[in-house]
């Protein structure tokens, strides 16, 4: 065995998350049984999610904002999981360099960087500075709808 972990070949074959069960048994050469025990494990165990994910380009009005921010306190998880919890939020990262987290938001109409910087961010204390880059294309992303 090379050392990669198993599961892989089935996150592969579940890419597209409506197959059957049986499909990707079939496609794997184990039992369809087999399949749905992994699933559950894995979902159980928080390393597969399987949900719905949308091009917010391709919906009026939505858009996507990164920002790379600085925090105040050394306790980067506890920054990143208060800030994981504002809505819009699609994802909060721990990051080397520059910034300490890296933080990916779904904006729409109604619901801008205006109103994401004063009646969510602003809420948190921890953040000392931070820089928005607005995404104009992306290529392959898909993210969950958060809104």
């Amino acid at each position: 065995m090379n050392g990669e972990d198993p599961n892989i070949p089935m996150f592969q074959a579940l890419k597209d998350g409506r197959r059957a069960f049986r499909e990707v048994a079939e496609e794997l050469g184990v039992t369809e049984h087999t399949v749905r025990a992994r699933y559950k494990k894995l979902i159980e165990a928080g390393v597969l999610e399987v949900t719905a994910l949308v091009n917010p380009e391709k919906i009026e009005g939505h858009m996507t904002a990164v920002m790379g921010m600085k925090v105040k306190s050394a306790d980067l998880v506890s920054a990143g999981e208060r800030i994981a919890a504002l809505k819009g939020v699609i994802s909060v990262r721990v990051v080397t360099g520059r910034y300490d987290l890296l933080v990916e938001v779904l904006l729409k109409k109604g619901f801008g960087l205006l109103e994401f910087f004063t009646g969510e961010l602003a809420t948190v204390e921890d953040v000392r500075d931070f820089e928005t880059f607005v995404v104009y294309k992306t290529f392959g992303h898909r993210v969950p709808y958060v809104l």
